[in-house]
């Protein structure tokens, strides 16, 4: 009978060591799971962030076929470099289609070494120091680069830009950020008041 008690007490002992074990087990597989399950993560950076750290304005330009005719105009002009620059600048770029409105011999005129500075007085009338946004863009005058101002003003919510010579522009497309600046494009190539076009 004593002995029968004692293999009992025995079992007993056991079975409570077991069950001590097994919940000390299942505790720490818990603690590891919920230590894995929530794993730390960092956010992808934006398209924009990513723009800023690796194109400036003329790798953004030249990377856009719509851009060839004002990229071969900032090159003939030797602009490019400038425009690479550290800025911050404001570049409000026309497209192809805005130079092909110009007569063709004009242009090809314009891009000759003989015309070099008129081109340049061309290009930098759409070139404004600092960067501005679309948001920060208010009717009214704005200095260029080039020394002489055009003016913003808005029509049935487009902001139109008025050049020296009476011409106008259309923004079409805004907030191109690059790393040393923003472009705005416009569908109409902008004139100083004082440039004569060669023919």
């Amino acid at each position: 009978m004593k002995r029968m008690r004692r293999t009992t007490a025995v079992v007993a002992v056991v079975a409570v060591g077991a069950l001590f074990l097994a919940a000390c087990s299942e505790d720490e597989s818990t603690t590891t799971t919920a230590t894995t399950a929530a794993p730390t993560t960092t956010a992808a950076p934006s398209a924009t962030t990513m723009a800023m750290g690796t194109e400036t304005i003329v790798d953004i330009a030249a990377g856009n076929p719509d851009f060839s005719t004002l990229v071969s105009a900032v090159q003939a002009a030797g602009l490019a470099e400038t425009l690479s620059g550290e800025g911050p600048f404001t570049v409000f770029a026309p497209t192809n289609d805005a130079f092909a409105a110009i007569p063709e011999a004009t242009l090809k005129a314009l891009l000759e070494p003989a015309n070099k500075d008129t081109l340049t007085k061309i290009l930098t009338y759409h070139v404004v120091a600092g960067e501005v946004m679309a948001a920060d863009v208010q009717p009214g005058p704005v200095p260029t680069v080039e020394g002489t101002d055009f003016t913003v003003s808005s029509e049935g919510g487009d902001l139109v830009i008025t050049d020296g010579a009476g011409g106008t522009a259309k923004i079409v497309s805004t907030d191109i950020v690059a790393s040393n600046g923003v472009i705005h494009v416009i569908d109409a190539v902008l004139i100083p008041g004082d440039v004569t076009l060669p023919s």
